[in-house]
């Protein structure tokens, strides 16, 4: 399952920041809510229900959870809408505020400065174009990084590989879940998955 920043906020009920550095498991967050569900859930008669109730707690607990500011929510959809090629400077100013209050803001609730988080968008791109089989050089170029080198530095920081070895390594797995890009060119499409 995949959660976007926000949705990710409201669900844990906590803000990002707070978990840094730390492994959390359903009960951290949510306690005595999360062993009432696992209890209905092992009484459930069969999957149907199960995931049933789930679904039901998920949402009951988005509804009730905190929610991303409105500038915050704007700067991350920015962001993704962008491919991750963004200045923060440009974001703080399309929402009316300071470059360190946007920082500020977006960190608590994103979890991530905005910096790093069009980094993040825009190796997320970058990947699956390699993935899809397209040439480092190309990428790069197609993906905003300055060249060759500056995606490989990106790919070794987060992926700790080289863009030839995450290629490799992603086509033994076999086809990720949506994909079916064969092209290297940038998607047209905005995808809030980030």
């Amino acid at each position: 399952m995949s959660l976007s920043p926000g949705a990710a906020y409201a669900l844990l009920g906590v803000a990002p920041y707070e978990l840094e550095g730390t492994v959390v498991g359903p009960a951290d967050p949510w306690g005595r809510q999360e062993r009432q569900l696992r209890e209905r859930v092992a009484a459930a008669t069969g999957w149907p229900e199960r995931f049933t109730l789930i679904g039901e707690f998920l949402a009951r607990r988005a509804a009730r959870g905190p929610s991303t500011t409105p500038e915050v929510a704007g700067a991350w959809h920015t962001i993704v809408a962008h491919g991750g090629r963004v200045r923060v400077d440009d974001l703080a100013m399309s929402c009316g505020w300071s470059r360190k209050r946007l920082w500020s803001r977006f960190g608590e609730q994103i979890g991530l400065t905005p910096k790093r988080a069009a980094m993040l968008v825009r190796f997320d791109r970058a990947a699956r174009a390699l993935r899809a089989g397209g040439n480092a050089a190309e990428v790069a170029l197609a993906y905003g990084y300055a060249d060759r080198s500056h995606l490989h530095r990106d790919v070794r920081a987060f992926a700790g590989c080289t863009p030839g070895a995450l290629a490799a390594v992603w086509s033994r797995a076999g086809p990720g879940p949506g994909t079916r890009r064969t092209s290297s060119r940038p998607r047209r499409t905005l995808l809030t998955r980030a």
